[in-house]
């Protein structure tokens, strides 16, 4: 947004600048088609008053006539009315031209410093300028162009030397420079915009980190049970063994199996088996009491618990709390002798030294474990 602020903005500035260069070469170019009607006549005779007297820069015998003796004329040249038409348009219109050459006439059509620098340029083939000054009362555009010797000129400007086609002299037009930039326009256009544009970054960035939020859940939480699924256990299995081992703290695991969780499917089908899973799922869940402690779905109907900072007395009771909780639910299972209930068998590792060399081993023996169980009757623990 603020590359194409600069850029309207310099756009602007640029545009304007070239309106007023053409505005000042229409005015150049309306005095030289001016001149050029009065020198296609030989020169234009005008009433001699109070405002126009007889030029003594020109030398004509026909200069001043006489009519009568209430009428008397006199010859404007195209350089006399080129002044007199500058001096009406800078007391209207502040706008200045001045006819002026390096071998001037007249001495008041000496060029400035800048003006002689732009003739001397136009000797070697330039064509025009244009550019801004800064006055005592203000910015001015500066343009001036060349006047090229034509045949009309001759009559005047022969016994300097000029012939057809030379470039006798020039005019400079200086016309009030006053910027007028849409710069609030711009601001406000660019800042309602900009400000749109950050509203639908949040936006639609706050959906996409939703978004994202969504899938990194989807990919640690087992999307049955609503519960942390195997790969999570693999990372946080992973940290708290890391951890256990740096600050010489206990580390428990409890694997936990649904008793007879086939034939429960094959009883009520696999609809309710998926409401059994989630029940028991909840009922580990909330029977940890600690922030750190964290259960997850293993596989199938078998499920795990980290204990951190926990003895194998402390897994013991956890186990056993969470295996009473199950019991006392009483979810209906008659194929599940001899309670004819839904029951968890469970087992317990724990590193209390070195003795684990990997988390895996400690997974494996809490597995072991949890197989014992199976094998001495089920709804039961074993170390």
């Amino acid at each position: 947004m603020s590359i194409s602020f600069l850029w309207n903005y310099s756009s602007a500035k640029k545009g304007q600048e070239t309106i007023v260069f053409q505005t000042a070469r229409s005015f150049f170019d309306q005095i030289v088609i001016t001149r050029r009607w009065n020198a296609g006549h030989g020169g234009v005779y005008v009433l001699i008053n109070d405002d126009t007297h007889p030029n003594p820069y020109l030398e004509d015998p026909l200069r001043d006539i006489e009519v009568n003796r209430n009428l008397k004329l006199t010859k404007v040249n195209p350089a006399f009315m080129t002044r007199q038409i500058a001096e009406i348009a800078a007391q209207q219109k502040g706008i200045y031209f001045h006819i002026t050459s390096l071998k001037p006439i007249r001495p008041e059509n000496k060029p400035t410093a800048r003006e002689e620098k732009a003739l001397k340029s136009f000797e070697t083939g330039r064509k025009e300028i244009g550019e801004i000054i800064t006055g005592e009362s203000g910015k001015y555009f500066f343009y001036m162009a060349p006047l090229i010797t034509e045949k009309g000129c001759l009559k005047c400007h022969a016994k300097q030397g000029y012939k057809e086609g030379d470039i006798r002299g020039g005019i400079s037009v200086t016309l009030p420079f006053l910027p007028i930039l849409p710069l609030m326009a711009l601001i406000i256009g660019h800042f309602t915009i900009g400000l749109s544009g950050i509203c639908g970054i949040v936006f639609f960035g706050v959906k996409l980190d939703k978004a994202y939020k969504k899938i990194k859940q989807q990919a640690v939480i087992d999307a049955l049970t609503d519960i942390p699924n195997r790969r999570s256990f693999s990372e946080q299995i992973l940290r708290e063994f890391r951890d256990s081992r740096r600050n010489k703290l206990p580390l428990s695991v409890i694997m936990c199996d649904i008793d007879n969780f086939k034939s429960y499917n094959d009883t009520y089908g696999h609809n309710k088996g998926d409401e059994c899973l989630k029940q028991v799922a909840q009922i580990i869940r909330s029977t940890l009491q600690r922030p750190r402690d964290f259960c997850a779905r293993y596989g199938g109907e078998e499920f795990v618990i980290i204990l951190p900072d926990t003895s194998r007395e402390g897994a013991v009771s956890v186990a056993e709390e969470i295996r009473g909780n199950i019991q006392n639910t009483k979810i209906p299972h008659p194929k599940s002798l001899p309670l004819g209930i839904v029951s968890l068998s469970l087992g317990v590792s724990t590193m209390s030294s070195d003795v684990f060399t990997s988390p895996e081993e400690l997974v494996k023996q809490a597995d072991k474990a949890l197989y014992m169980a199976k094998q001495k009757g089920r709804n039961r623990i074993e170390i």
